[in-house]
């Protein structure tokens, strides 16, 4: 399996860190080689000390880049989930990368505020943060992704779904064979089905 980077981008709550979640556990059933790197981690470790001015956002989404140009050129599948709000900073990482798949994970600003358990965007929204993107720091939605999740009108299992089969078709992993699809238990079910209703 080749390398490359999926770039998760999106509003705080929109579903980033969920989904990218599910993909990884798909991506290690499947036997590749796969890298998580969760911009709240990143946050805690990586880029730690860094605020949320413009500057030290783009600082983060480069040393973010870097890692990912790292082990996409061993041909690691790095999963990126940060809101990377700039598209400049999105493309920089495309230019570093290379290998660059961009998902949209699209969720109405309202929706987000309701999924939000942490209590941050009452506080952006009373003022108590500052830089807060939604709120009073922008969100440049993407121009051209490669993918495209409206995660107000499908469940995460439906989204991480269709971020595996977009890289069946850009190539980078193979898709599954017909006997992989079903668990052995899923297929006697099936089987027993089937013959209920006299197909078998």
């Amino acid at each position: 399996m080749a390398g490359c980077t999926l770039w998760f981008t999106g509003l705080s709550g929109a579903g980033k860190s969920t989904i990218s979640g599910l993909v990884e556990e798909e991506l290690r059933r499947r036997g590749a080689k796969v890298e998580l790197l969760d911009g709240d981690v990143i946050r805690d470790h990586l880029s730690k000390g860094l605020g949320f001015s413009k500057e030290d956002r783009d600082t983060n989404i480069e040393r973010i880049a870097f890692v990912c140009a790292l082990l996409t050129r061993n041909d690691v599948i790095a999963i990126a989930a940060a809101i990377s709000p700039y598209r400049a900073g999105r493309n920089l990482a495309r230019e570093t990368i290379g290998s660059f798949i961009e998902v949209f994970v699209d969720c109405p600003l309202d929706i987000c505020v309701e999924r939000d358990t942490k209590g941050l965007y009452k506080k952006a929204l009373a003022g108590e943060i500052t830089n807060f993107t939604g709120v009073s720091d922008p969100y440049e939605e993407p121009q051209a992704p490669e993918l495209t999740i409206n995660t107000d009108q499908e469940s995460a299992q439906e989204s991480a779904a269709k971020v595996v089969r977009r890289l069946e078709e850009l190539g980078y992993i193979e898709p599954l064979a017909a006997d992989d699809v079903y668990s052995e238990d899923e297929k006697a079910e099936l089987a027993k089905r089937l013959a209920d209703l006299g197909y078998m």
